[in-house]
């Protein structure tokens, strides 16, 4: 069999963009994947989600229509039609991944690949029987749901009790009270959606905040937002049990017991490294990530890894741009992963997006910052399109360079913002520049030049 330029180890979006940008560029492709193109983003996360959310906030509008001259008597929430919807979407964006691997002349072969080992002539992948050489390889496994060590879980999972978000999205009947455990990305989005559709919804975090490592301020402001909606939280509290009556948690040494019949896990993620060989070639692993470099090289040359596997962002567009700088190190392009202006978003409403430092991670490094804030009732189409509707854009300067380095907005149209913002970090905009540039009116986007001049 020929050797090939590059092997790719997962098909989600890392892998199949890395694929389709190293056939753009000449080389010699093949991609395994062990169940389906677009990975876990396409097929049991970003996608699904979005598309359920808006459904739920489609129904949210004509539930509460009035206040726009709209009214609407019987909205009912039909959560089967929601996931047929969903499905379909699915089918359509996961037949177009394949369209594009097909066009670019990519091979394509569903089976679980793993590394061998490296000879003379390159590496060699073992897949359905069959070995391959490949003078690259990019390892973008992704990454798997983690289960929380929690007393009863594991027999809730079995019984079906508990489950993960894969699970979640194909929930054919709503539960009539879900426990959320996390109330990071995926534990308030699917809090949204369910609480959105009906169903009470209760939230458990171990931190004094929601939302991770996003702005503190801002986050409070989307628990109060969400409250509103009918979401329950416990911060703070730590579940040590999960029983037939639902779940246990304690704070402060006060134990509580949570009545309900479906219980989400959602703490986090880890990298799928186990299964991809990479030990058997001496790829350097730390703390159950792959260790990369800017060029998303491992310590084994010829050998990459991009996306969730490496652990840095854990992002489907980080995934992106990790694989196009990876692909262009392979053809010899200068290219370096830059970390520092990722987005990150919580598709929520209202949504919440978030860019470069917080005002609290600024601190921890010593930057001396200014920051600004204005209500979102500052956009003109704002407050025309949300009644009683609460938001907030908070900037963040360096005072030494006058640059924006932290960019954090509550609100609609958060997420097709915020890659605005992001550019203006990225490329190091000065401030005093950003005030000449022009906005269109009106639009919820003009809320960042208003900022600045804030600061």
């Amino acid at each position: 069999m020929d050797i090939l330029d590059l092997i790719v180890i997962g098909g989600g979006p890392a892998g199949y963009l890395a694929a389709q940008r190293a056939a753009e560029g000449g080389m010699k492709v093949m991609l395994f994947e062990k169940k389906r193109l677009g990975g876990v983003c396409l097929n049991e996360g970003c996608i699904p989600t979005k598309t359920l959310l808006n459904s739920a906030k489609i129904f949210d509008h004509a539930k509460n229509g009035q206040a726009y001259g709209v009214k609407v008597s019987d909205a009912v929430f039909d959560s089967r039609a929601a996931l047929a919807r969903k499905n379909k979407v699915i089918q359509m964006l996961v037949s177009g991944v394949g369209m594009t691997m097909k066009k670019n002349k990519v091979t394509v072969i569903y089976e679980k690949a793993k590394l061998k080992e490296k000879t003379s002539e390159g590496f060699l992948v073992e897949a359905g029987g069959e070995v391959y050489t490949a003078k690259h390889v990019l390892a973008a496994a992704g990454s798997d749901t983690l289960i929380p060590p929690i007393p009863g879980v594991k027999e809730a999972l079995m019984d079906g009790l508990a489950a993960t978000s894969r699970e979640m999205l194909e929930l054919e009947e709503m539960p009539e009270h879900l426990a959320v455990i996390g109330a990071g990305v995926i534990g308030l989005e699917m809090a949204a959606y369910y609480c959105t559709a009906g169903v009470k919804v209760t939230v458990i975090e171990m931190l004094d905040k929601i939302a991770g490592t996003m702005d503190f301020k801002v986050s409070k402001m989307l628990q109060k937002e969400l409250q509103k909606k009918g979401v329950s939280f416990l911060l703070g509290h730590k579940v040590t049990e999960v029983n037939s009556y639902g779940l246990v948690c304690e704070k402060d040494g006060e134990t509580k017991q949570i009545t309900a019949d479906k219980i989400l896990l959602s703490i986090g993620r880890r990298p799928s490294i186990e299964d991809c060989g990479l030990q058997n070639v001496g790829v350097v692993v730390e703390h159950g990530k792959v260790v990369t470099d800017e060029n998303l090289c491992t310590s084994v040359e010829g050998i990459y890894a991009a996306g969730d596997i490496n652990g840095k962002v854990m992002l489907a567009h980080t995934a992106y741009r990790e694989s196009e700088a990876a692909v262009n190190h392979m053809l010899g392009i200068d290219d370096e992963m830059n970390y520092q202006a990722i987005p990150s978003v919580i598709y929520t409403f209202p949504e919440f997006a978030g860019v470069g430092e917080t005002e609290e991670s600024a601190k921890e490094k010593g930057l001396k910052v200014k920051t600004a804030e204005l209500p979102m009732a500052y956009s003109g189409r704002f407050v025309a399109e949300n009644a009683g509707g609460n938001g907030v854009c908070k900037l963040i300067m360096d005072e030494k360079t006058r640059c924006l380095v932290g960019a954090h907005l509550l609100g609609t149209y958060a997420s097709e913002i915020i890659w605005g913002a992001a550019a203006l970090i990225e490329q190091k905009v000065p401030v005093e520049e950003i005030k000449k540039i022009v906005f269109p009116h009106p639009s919820v986007s003009e809320i960042i030049r208003e900022t600045t001049f804030q600061l």
